[in-house]
C-alpha cells in the first residue's frame, strides 16, 4: 500500500522557519500533483500549496504567498514545504496529499491520498 509520510513539524517561535517533507512509503506518485494542506483546531482543511508533477507550475493561498514555497524531488520522490516568517496563525496539523490530475487542484477533495499530518505550533 502506498503511503505518505510527512516530517520535520515542531514548536517554534513567530518569525522563525521550518522546512515539511513528505515522503512515500510502498511506492511512487509519479506523474501526481502534489500538495501541502492545513488544519487548525476548529477549522476546515485547506490546500495551502501544490505543485505539478514537473515542479514548474506552482499555487499557493493568499496567507501564505511570498512566505511558504513549495518543491519537489521526483528521483527521491520527496515533496517540501519552505515555511519562513512564521505566524501564530499558522499552527496547524499539515498534511501532504496527491492527486492524479493533469492540472493543479486547490481543492482539498480533488485530493485521493493523504499522509498523517506533523503538527507545527507557532508561539507568540
Amino acid at each position: 500500500q502506498v503511503q505518505l509520510v510527512e516530517s520535520g513539524g515542531g514548536l517554534v517561535q513567530a518569525g522563525d522557519s521550518l522546512r515539511l517533507s513528505c515522503g512515500v512509503s510502498g511506492g511512487t506518485f509519479g506523474g501526481y500533483v502534489r500538495a501541502w494542506s492545513r488544519q487548525a483546531p476548529g477549522k476546515e482543511r485547506e490546500i495551502v500549496a501544490c505543485i505539478s508533477y514537473g515542479g514548474h507550475l506552482t499555487w499557493y493561498t493568499d496567507d501564505v504567498k511570498g512566505r511558504f514555497t513549495i518543491s519537489r524531488d521526483n528521483i527521491k520522490n520527496v515533496v517540501y514545504l519552505e515555511m519562513n516568517n512564521l505566524k501564530p496563525e499558522d499552527t496547524a496539523v499539515y498534511y501532504c496529499a496527491a492527486t492524479n490530475s493533469t492540472s493543479l487542484a486547490a481543492n482539498r477533495y480533488d485530493y485521493e491520498y493523504w499522509g498523517q499530518g506533523t503538527q507545527v505550533t507557532v508561539s507568540s
